[in-house]
């Protein structure tokens, strides 16, 4: 990978406390306050409301005047408020089948391909959850539901839930986790657990009960996936190849500064460590001065080896990535530590997040025990 001169795209940062920093990196100012973008943010979306009210309440009052003998009604606005709100009917998908199949597992997988997923939904409130979807005006366009089917009546109130979807014209599939008898007897062996509807019989008696009140579910089905012989890593695959589309599944990294002297962080999956660079510590003019500040980044990547790591560590990094989206992983927290966790490690993991968003990687940086001193 070749060294980048040009300015590097900023990812999303927080210090130790957390909070969002969004201001661009350079000179010796602080970022923009927090508050004053929620304030900001507060006043549109009281002036929204504000707004709202107002053209609601115009509606009610043009409602409530009756047209004059003659005039003509134009009914076309009817028409397009429908076209509007069947426009905002979000896609559902409903997750059902065998316990211990892996339902939970396809769950988790749709919600990190940012599925909105309710688990253990009330069959009867899958059409109040697709109207609330709908009101959402657009943020919540996509709807898993897991539903656990236990009983007659639980099953009946699906089938009146999904006649009534029909009826809205929502579309909906159904997928259904599937798997042998064996397969599920020995998952729940394993976890010491009894079958939700084996009652006192035994594990296999659950069983049959389940797969005879979801027969004609699986037969209604859209997709049906045997897990029988699957891995987690494997149904991931299987989920993502229906539901992903054309793009790769999305990787979310997390690029955390930190100081040794305050411990490692428990949730890294990568740590590395800058102390082979000089400490601008120990430069008096740059010692107040945190690896935010653009002479302090350029004192620590004037150091023999510094950018000779950027570049290197990004190269190994994007070899990395590529093979946890093989293997399903979402999520990676990179450790970038240094003595105190204010000066090296924060320049670089500035860098390194930089590196990552131009490459594509959806990426926050945390910079935990800046400001501790």
């Amino acid at each position: 990978m070749t060294e980048h001169e040009q300015e590097e795209p900023s990812a999303r940062r927080t210090a130790g406390d957390g909070a969002p920093r969004t201001a661009a990196d350079g000179g010796r100012g602080a970022a923009e306050p927090v508050t004053q973008r929620t304030a900001e943010t507060g006043a549109a979306h009281t002036e929204a409301r504000e707004d709202h009210v107002q053209r609601d309440t115009a509606g009610h009052a043009a409602d409530d005047a009756a047209p004059e003998d003659g005039a003509e009604v134009n009914t076309g606005t009817t028409n397009d408020k429908s076209a509007v709100a069947e426009a905002a009917i979000p896609e559902l998908v409903i997750i059902s089948g065998m316990s211990g199949a892996g339902r939970s597992t396809a769950a988790k997988c749709l919600e990190d391909l940012g599925w909105f997923v309710v688990d253990n939904l009330p069959p009867a409130l899958i059409p109040t959850m697709v109207e609330l979807g709908a009101r959402s005006q657009g943020n919540v366009a996509r709807i898993a539901v897991v539903v656990d089917v236990r009983g007659r009546r639980f099953f009946d109130n699906l089938r009146e839930s999904l006649a009534d979807l029909e009826t809205r014209h929502v579309t909906r599939r159904i997928v259904f986790l599937e798997s042998s008898d064996d397969a599920l007897v020995r998952r729940f062996e394993s976890v010491r657990r009894p079958h939700p509807l084996q009652g006192d019989g035994r594990i296999v008696d659950g069983i049959d009960a389940e797969r005879e009140l979801l027969r004609e579910l699986r037969g209604d089905a859209d997709l049906v996936i045997d897990t029988s012989s699957l891995n987690v890593h494997e149904l991931r695959a299987k989920m993502d190849a229906q539901f992903a589309g054309e793009e790769e599944p999305e990787l979310r990294a997390t690029v955390m500064s930190f100081g040794f002297k305050y411990g490692l962080p428990v949730d890294a999956d990568l740590v590395v460590d800058m102390r082979f660079l000089p400490n601008p510590h120990w430069v008096p003019e740059l010692r107040q001065y945190t690896g935010l500040n653009e002479e302090v980044a350029a004192y620590v990547f004037n150091q023999p080896g510094a950018k000779e790591f950027l570049d290197r560590y990004a190269e190994l990094l994007h070899l990395i990535q590529a093979g946890y989206r093989r293997e399903g992983k979402r999520y990676v927290t990179i450790a970038v530590g240094c003595t105190g966790g204010k000066h090296r490690s924060v320049a670089m993991s500035e860098k390194l997040a930089a590196r990552l968003v131009s490459e594509g990687v959806e990426t926050v940086v945390v910079h935990r025990d800046m400001g501790r001193e």
